[in-house]
């Protein structure tokens, strides 16, 4: 048995080392993409070595389109990101003179590192595109900090900058593009459009409302972050991006609520349902048609006059009140939640398509960002993560005092070829300390490797530069394919033939240079070891338990006031006079929890299932739907509660927020809740205009009692891998 299991991980251990699997779409992606970079680089890395022989300019041509084309994720297709480039070139540039003057002493260079780390990982929250291309403006700094102290050669760098981010531009958009993926617009819209179609079928007889739901469930699904490209996500601080982000979480309770409803739809449908949902179904197709830019976005307000007219009409037909009302004022219920979260979508597509800044008459805290400037949004958005709690705020310790520490070390023991330690340090390491020790352990045997084989080439070879110029194209094709879908290990093996071929161009080398490339990645990726190990070794796991739990915690006092105002007869949603306290905790504890959860998704999943089997994204949709009942509910008209269903509504809700205050502990058993049911007869003893009312907040509780057993339940399913 001990040698069965000594093989086996073995085992385990050499298959880290071979590609890993990948779809043919990704293995074209590469290829595309290692054809654009090639050819970039050495379009401007040839003529300056053997034309022009400015070697520091030749460096630089050579760096840049392999720093934004390879080593920085650039989201969308060739257009946008030959626009990302050409937008950060002015911030590389900065960077690059910064590094050259900095790197004058250890020191200097080191405390510049440690800011420019900082600053870079903490605003690439902002949006996709200032995240893609934060690694590139790292590696401009951390090329330029590097000894010689040459500030004379200033101008040659920036002149390589120049070169080599015109040729990636250029290439980007003309050679190979990368397709066009579909958006997360186009996605919302097709939503809608199946919301629509989908009414539509309901409304006549025969169609199968169980076969619907699922396809609406489906196409919720669909609305997921995890589903959709990272560079088509809407994550951007700006007001379109977050309007866009809205619009897909309402989109998606929206097609969830209708699922919901489907079932329940059966002749005779009263009137104002009936009139609802045309009107919704109707509603929903010019908003896709606003998405997909063929008309105007209608906005809001004709969704609010809706809900308003049927709000006021609905209730038990006369015909009916013989039988039992509850499911048909469940019903109704039911299509109100859906019609809220319509309306919410509505206004999200308005302000996404830049048709408006404001939205008159709907709860402020929903759109509190329509009439901001950008850049206070962009202030915003990092500001919320200045705290230890945030993952954004963790990565950017980690990376910045790792990359502070790679340069201390480098400079201090004066290694040759410094600018190695930093780039093994920044790209092997990992946002925990399990899966940088899998990184770090492949790409030293990749390494090893590579430098043996580039070590046997600079021996037989020698000074032939000619062999070198005539290997370094087919070099980088295989280096730039195989690497990004193999692994560490190949990427590093294959990364140093790459840079072995390159700098024998640029001045004579010794097959001394594989060994300083073992010893600089090696070093490089101890320091991402260590750093991995003693800050926030969990990553987004540990993290995500304290702000889900957190979150929890924040939205128990919300349902307590919602359902107090309900009781009370005031008409007025939950606004920042009432909790403003409560409101703007549960607001940042949801950002918070919602960045942990986007990081965990990056992240390799746990070995076994881990917080008692707990489900995040459930645990995210129960404070959105805290936070929508703050805002939409009551739909009273002012009039208060007898007090046999005040103390029902209050024994519920009691019952809903000690359950969410145990699950913020994610006990290993989970929590189960069950909101006492209506008392038999209540609803024929309740002034006719509390009765819908009633019934509105009862589905309200029951479906955050839902979300709660879902989040942390027995038979939970773990959402802490990658989908």
């Amino acid at each position: 048995m001990w040698h069965r299991g000594h093989a086996e991980g073995h085992a385990r251990s050499w298959r880290a080392l071979l590609p890993a699997p990948s779809s043919r779409a990704e293995s074209v992606g590469a290829a595309r993409r290692a054809v654009r970079v090639t050819v970039a680089a050495v379009a401007g890395f040839y003529p300056a070595v053997h034309l022009l022989d400015r070697p520091v300019f030749a460096l630089y041509t050579l760096f840049v389109p392999v720093a934004f084309g390879l080593l920085s994720p650039l989201p969308g297709a060739g257009r946008r990101r030959a626009g990302t480039v050409l937008r950060a070139v002015p911030a590389a540039a900065a960077l690059i003179t910064l590094g050259t003057y900095l790197a004058a002493t250890t020191w200097s260079a080191t405390l510049g590192m440690l800011l420019v780390g900082f600053v870079l990982v903490t605003g690439a929250s902002i949006g996709p595109r200032a995240t893609g291309v934060v690694p590139a403006l790292q590696l401009c700094y951390i090329l330029a900090c590097f000894p010689p102290y040459a500030p004379g050669t200033l101008p040659d760098r920036l002149a390589g900058l120049a070169v080599g981010a015109t040729l990636t531009i250029l290439c980007e958009r003309l050679l190979l593009p990368e397709p066009r993926r579909p958006s997360y617009r186009s996605r919302v819209a097709e939503g809608l459009e199946l919301a629509a179609h989908a009414v539509h079928g309901l409304l006549r007889d025969g169609v199968d409302g169980r076969e619907t739901a699922e396809r609406l469930r489906a196409a919720g699904r669909e609305l997921r972050f995890s589903r959709t490209a990272a560079g088509c996500r809407p994550t951007g601080a700006g007001a379109r991006d977050r309007a866009l982000a809205q619009a897909g979480y309402a989109t998606r309770r929206f097609l969830d609520l209708l699922a919901v409803l489907a079932p329940m739809l059966r002749a005779p449908l009263d009137l104002p349902s009936a009139m609802l949902l045309r009107g919704l179904a109707t509603a929903c197709a010019d908003e896709a048609a606003a998405l997909r830019g063929t008309r105007p976005a209608p906005g809001p307000e004709g969704f609010e006059e809706m809900i308003a007219r049927y709000a006021a009409v609905r209730g038990v037909p006369p015909d009916l009140r013989s039988e039992d009302p509850h499911p048909l004022l469940r019903r109704q219920s039911t299509l109100l939640a859906a019609a809220v979260s319509a309306v919410t979508a509505s206004a999200a597509v308005a302000l996404a398509t830049g048709r408006r800044r404001s939205m008159p008459g709907l709860p402020p805290e929903q759109f509190w960002y329509a009439d901001a400037s950008t850049p206070r949004l962009w202030w915003v958005r990092i500001a919320d993560h200045l705290t230890p709690r945030s993952v954004v705020f963790q990565n950017a310790v980690r990376t910045a005092s790792g990359l502070a520490l790679a340069r201390l070390v480098a400079g201090s023991l004066d290694l040759s070829h410094g600018f190695w330690v930093l780039l093994g340090m920044l790209t092997l390491g990992r946002t925990t300390a399990g899966a940088t020790w899998s990184a770090v352990r492949s790409a030293a045997v990749g390494t090893l490797v590579g430098s043996l084989a580039a070590g046997a080439l600079l021996i037989s070879a020698g000074d032939m530069t000619e062999i070198y110029a005539a290997l370094l194209v087919p070099t980088m094709l295989v280096a730039f394919s195989a690497g990004p879908v193999g692994g560490p290990a190949w990427g590093q093996g294959l990364f140093t033939l790459v840079v072995s071929t390159a700098f024998a161009q640029i001045a004579p080398v010794t097959w001394e240079l594989a060994e300083e490339r073992i010893v600089d990645v090696l070093t490089g990726s101890a320091i991402g070891l260590v750093c991995g190990v003693l800050a926030w070794p969990a990553g987004a796991r540990g993290e995500m338990r304290r702000s889900a739990g957190a979150l929890l915690r924040a939205t128990a006092p919300l349902v307590r006031v919602t359902v107090e105002r309900a009781a009370t007869g005031r008409s007025a949603p939950v606004t920042r006079a009432d909790a403003a306290a409560e409101l703007r905790r549960a607001l940042w504890y949801w950002r918070i929890a919602h960045a942990s959860y986007t990081q965990l998704r990056t992240e390799p999943p746990a070995r076994r299932a881990a917080d008692g089997g707990a489900d995040w994204l459930a645990a995210l949709n129960f404070g959105s739907r805290v936070l929508t009942g703050a805002y939409w509910l009551p739909w009273s008209q002012g009039t208060a509660w007898p007090s046999d269903a005040a103390s029902w509504a209050r024994e519920a809700t009691d019952e809903v927020v000690s359950a969410t205050l145990r699950a913020a502990h994610f006990p290993a058993g989970g929590v189960t809740v069950r909101p006492t049911p209506l008392p038999p007869g209540i609803l024929a003893r309740l002034p006719a205009p509390s009765v819908s009312h009633l019934v509105d907040v009862e589905v309200w509780l029951h479906s955050l009692a839902s979300d709660l057993t879902a989040a942390v339940g027995p038979g939970s399913a773990v959402e802490d891998g990658p989908r």
